[in-house]
């Protein structure tokens, strides 16, 4: 995943002091306060700073929730491959920080990221275990952090206030402990339901820190992350991103054959593919948005159809699928081409198929129980989907100058 931090030049500015835990002396407050060298970070538009950021704390929250699920329900070699790819996340954090603020930031960081999602882990034992107090203490321990991380970030940054920033990572630890109870309590349409709230929620963070880095750092980051040309790419981003993550925990309950979990993961993938029509209407207007809708969900069916082929053996249904998928990749990028002349119909196609075989991918080592595969697969899907955002957000941009300022 470190191309994707190379396209997110400019979100490890954020991130730098994002990462300042509550342990950290002032000697490293002040090494992530600045680059590491004048080089290192070139200017970047602020709309990379503040839909990068968002996809990273995004990420986050959604392995997270894989993770809780896989330890709750005893699957340790699945929840041990979830927790790596939850690690490589945060390893991909660190070491983007670095490539800014320079090794000894880098080094600081990772074990205090690592700290916060340890007291996640921590109730969750508690939880599965029934054991009252380890979850009371890791809860409070979760606030006392909170407290700490916007007391620094403060300091680091004038633009971000003490509270704000405390109460904003106490309804993040607050969300997730919703998921939590929710999947220990077998509750799945809960439990999905949480998992939207609290990937929606890190938007609420992400973007108050883009914009306080961006109104620190003007110099470096061209353009504002407020303006609405920003928000159209965030937006996408984020509702692609989420659709291939929840699309993946829906095949993952499909194949080990927790039926009552697939039915809950498949309706928070519909509700997903109901917020992107509403984006699309939103835009072209709602006989584009009910157009949209039932074409969308087209190749989400074909993903299932080669779910159940694997899961029975089936070669044939298998192939079929693949067949309909490249068919169907054929007729979205007809259907974006003819809505925006910017978006030649062969590059959508191509761009939608490599959705699919990452998809795909995804599939096949879930249903070969290679949980590392897995996990590194689907951060590849979920990465692959800004290359979709990206150059739709800036089609329509370009044919709507009117309506979407960049600045």
């Amino acid at each position: 995943m470190n191309s994707t931090f190379t396209r997110l030049a400019g979100v490890v500015a954020l991130v730098g002091f994002f990462s300042m835990g509550c342990s950290t002396t002032m000697a490293h407050r002040e090494t992530m306060a600045k680059p590491a060298s004048p080089g290192v970070a070139s200017i970047a538009k602020a709309s990379d700073l503040r839909a990068g950021l968002n996809a990273l704390l995004g990420e986050h929250v959604l392995l997270a929730a894989v993770a809780t699920s896989h330890a709750l329900g005893g699957r340790q070699a699945a929840f041990n491959g979830a927790v790596g790819g939850l690690d490589a996340n945060s390893v991909d954090i660190a070491r983007a920080i670095g490539s800014v603020y320079g090794g000894d930031a880098e080094k600081a960081f990772l074990p205090l990221w690592r700290k916060h999602i340890g007291f996640i882990v921590d109730y969750t034992v508690g939880v599965s275990t029934k054991d009252t107090a380890k979850q009371d203490k890791a809860v409070s321990d979760l606030v006392q952090y909170t407290q700490d991380f916007g007391a620094f970030l403060s300091s680091a940054n004038p633009n971000l206030p003490k509270n704000v920033v405390a109460d904003l990572v106490k309804t993040h630890a607050l969300t997730l402990k919703d998921v939590i109870d929710a999947q220990a309590a077998g509750d799945f349409p809960r439990a999905y339901s949480a998992v939207r709230i609290a990937y929606g929620h890190m938007q609420m963070i992400g973007d108050p820190l883009s914009a306080a880095i961006v109104k620190q750092f003007p110099d470096r980051f061209a353009g504002s992350t407020g303006s609405s040309a920003a928000g159209l790419r965030t937006a996408l981003n984020q509702a692609l991103r989420e659709h291939v993550v929840l699309a993946a925990m829906a095949t993952g309950s499909a194949l080990g054959g927790r039926t009552a979990e697939f039915k809950a993961a498949a309706g928070a993938v519909d509700a997903n593919s109901m917020d992107i029509a509403k984006a699309i209407g939103s835009v072209y207007g709602a006989d584009a948005e009910n157009a949209f809708l039932p074409l969308w969900r087209k190749h989400i069916g074909f993903v299932v159809d080669y779910t159940v082929g694997v899961a029975t053996k089936d070669t044939a249904k298998q192939d079929k699928a693949v067949s309909d998928l490249v068919q169907y990749t054929e007729d979205f990028g007809a259907f974006l081409s003819s809505a925006n002349p910017n978006l030649p119909k062969n590059v959508v196609a191509g761009l939608v198929k490599t959705h699919a075989l990452t998809l795909k991918d995804v599939i096949d080592a879930q249903a070969a129980k290679d949980w590392p595969k897995v996990y590194a697969s689907l951060r590849m899907a979920a990465g692959h989907m800004q290359m979709i955002a990206d150059p739709l957000a800036g089609a329509i941009v370009k044919q709507f100058p009117e309506r979407f300022a960049q600045r």
